[in-house]
């Protein structure tokens, strides 16, 4: 379950940031995390409120945002996303075709692989 240990490693960071504000309380957290990253948003938010307990960020909504699979293909100069196909019959997860849907050439993946806080939004001792 390495979602604890992005989630711990996220919520370091927020930590960290909220030292330099005079923090009364943290209202929403919102990350960005891509769909190459394996990361479940489930685990991330069951993650989230367990650690969250006891600290600045208890009681605080927790938002994730889905980031596609995009790519660029270096050979037509295709952008943009990639193509997937279901993981099986009685599921929802798709997997994504890391090669152009255009000339099945080689891609570089340029979205997708992101987890990162995007926003934190906190109120301010007066």
């Amino acid at each position: 379950m390495h979602e604890v240990s992005a989630m711990a490693d996220l919520m370091a960071a927020i930590k960290d940031e909220l030292k330099r504000y005079e923090v009364v309380s943290v209202k929403k957290v919102t990350l960005t995390i891509g769909k190459l990253t394996n990361l479940g948003a489930e685990q991330m938010e069951f993650a989230y409120e367990i650690m969250s307990r006891d600290s600045i960020l208890e009681g605080s909504e927790l938002v994730i945002e889905e980031e596609d699979v995009e790519i660029g293909c270096a050979e037509c100069g295709y952008e943009g996303p990639a193509e997937s196909f279901a993981a099986g019959e009685d599921t929802d997860c798709r997997i994504p075709i890391l090669s152009c849907p255009e000339c099945r050439s080689a891609v570089t993946v340029t979205a997708g692989m992101t987890c990162r806080v995007r926003s934190v939004e906190i109120e301010e001792a007066d």
